[in-house]
């Protein structure tokens, strides 16, 4: 089954490929089959995921390429498989938001496609180089996404990202030629039993390499530079995939391997990793004061948000990596969110200055409504799912030995100041008469509003009943604690 999730796309990749020219309008239809059948096959993974088990479950594991020892391995567990479903669920959804794209879209869709092979295999590679080339596939898609149907510096943006994450790549890279050697194995089961037993001074240095390739995607001050580029110049669906699935890639990088691989190596840098995690909570909210265009504004947020997932994987405690594990599915269904109802505001206005936006409440009042929903819960607001992130966040960080109770204070802060700036950009935009931009526009659609309602029903699900995401993270996060000794 999970072979067919992940590959299942690539079929659609092909059957956009053979559309002649004159039919190229309706690989629409063959994104939305092929995403629908994803999801489905998503969903029925998970509802036959035993939750009470810690380990791999679904697992594939065939010869690949024997003589370099790498094998074709695959396999979920309660850290993969809601990260696997969340990105069926959020490309489908980014097919439906592109339903208007006329620029190639035989192309377009087939970039969606890809993107999506390369997620799903991220997130269920059990081999190393298995795990690198579907990272390294991400990279494609997202750069023509960005290069071709993206803003007025989109090629210098697509160019940026390009540069920054195949630069952390390249550390990465190192560092798995280097775990090779020491422990003769791909196999992520295999280092996660070896990996403990290499000297502390190697265990630093690979987990120094890994960082690098793990913070840039994540991404953590100072390697955010690329990220509020990437996302202003991007289309919406690109801007939704990339917030809501792309950046869970380093966090998952972190937990999948960093830690369990190299205990000791990230016992040497658990305070640093705290530090910079608060900063970046601290610097994504201040910085996003000062941003006068509303998507920029949520892109810097997704520094300060992913700062709590990394506040989380500092603690090293069975609650801060619950906590990270839900930032993630999280800032995922929220930025997600947030980013299909700033591309809605965008088709009408064809503006996304704060200082033009005034008074969607008065004449697009869902829009309104959706926009002020995802930010309440990009906030933290008790009852929806950005609490639960956050507040397990917290409370691990606080629980966690190897980090200062001044850092937990800086981080509540940062809380303060998420809620400050999301409220005075909701004052600016929702409230208010309609400006000459926003006057005489139509309210959300049909099409528009189910994109959204699978999200909104996941937040509220999440925020009100915790057990619906925590029974498949709990296991797994719980055994890694006891590995790193949180």
């Amino acid at each position: 089954m999970l072979s067919w999730i992940v590959f299942l796309p690539l079929l659609g990749v092909a059957l956009c490929a053979l559309l002649p020219k004159s039919q190229a309008h309706n690989a629409k239809w063959i994104a939305l089959a092929v995403t629908v059948g994803d999801l489905v096959l998503a969903s029925l993974m998970l509802l036959r995921f035993d939750v009470a088990a810690s380990g791999m479950q679904f697992v594939t594991d065939r010869a690949w390429v024997p003589q370099a020892g790498i094998r074709y391995t695959m396999g979920v567990d309660g850290m993969s498989a809601p990260l696997v479903a969340l990105s069926a669920l959020l490309t489908l959804l980014a097919v439906v938001a592109s339903w208007k794209i006329d620029k190639k879209p035989a192309f377009y869709f087939s970039m969606l496609l890809l993107l999506q092979v390369g997620m799903n295999g991220v997130f269920s590679a059990l081999d190393f180089v298995l795990f690198y080339v579907f990272w390294e596939l991400v990279l494609v898609p997202m750069y023509f996404l960005i290069a071709q149907w993206g803003g007025p510096r989109r090629e210098y943006a697509a160019i940026k990202f390009f540069l920054y994450t195949l630069l952390g790549s390249v550390f990465m890279l190192i560092g798995i030629i280097v775990l090779r050697l020491q422990l003769d194995t791909f196999s992520l089961t295999e280092l996660a039993k070896l990996g403990p037993t290499l000297p502390a001074d190697v265990q630093w240095w690979l987990f120094a390499a890994f960082f690098f390739g793990f913070a840039v995607k994540v991404p953590v001050f100072p390697l955010h530079t690329w990220l509020p580029d990437a996302h202003v110049e991007a289309p919406t669906a690109g801007s939704v995939l990339l917030a809501g699935v792309l950046l869970k890639m380093g966090t998952y990088g972190f937990l999948r391997i960093s830690l369990p691989v190299l205990p000791e190596g990230f016992a040497s840098w658990q305070f640093a990793i705290g530090v910079i995690a608060v900063f970046s909570i601290i610097y994504g909210a201040a910085v996003s004061f000062a941003q006068t265009d509303v998507k920029k504004l949520v892109a810097y947020s997704s520094v300060s948000h992913m700062g709590f997932a990394m506040l989380g994987i500092a603690a090293g405690t069975a609650a801060g990596l619950n906590g990270a594990m839900a930032v993630n599915i999280s800032h995922g269904l929220t930025t997600g969110m947030l980013f299909l109802m700033i591309g809605m505001v965008y088709d009408r206005t064809h503006t996304r200055q704060i200082s033009e936006l005034s008074g969607l409440a008065n004449q697009m009042p869902v829009i309104a409504g959706l926009m002020a929903f995802a930010s309440f819960a990009s906030m933290g607001l008790p009852g929806l799912s950005g609490f639960v992130g956050e507040f397990l966040s917290l409370l691990g960080a606080w629980q966690s030995t190897a980090l200062d109770a001044w850092l937990v204070i800086a981080a509540v802060l940062g809380v303060l100041f998420g809620a400050a700036y999301m409220l005075w950009m909701l004052q600016r935009v929702v409230m208010g008469q309609p400006s000459h931009v926003v006057a005489d526009q139509p309210d959300a659609s049909i099409r528009e509003i189910a994109t959204v309602v699978p999200l909104v029903v996941l937040i509220v699900v999440i925020g009100v009943y915790w057990d619906a995401l925590l029974r498949f993270t709990d296991p797994a996060m719980t055994a890694l604690a006891k590995v790193v000794g949180g």
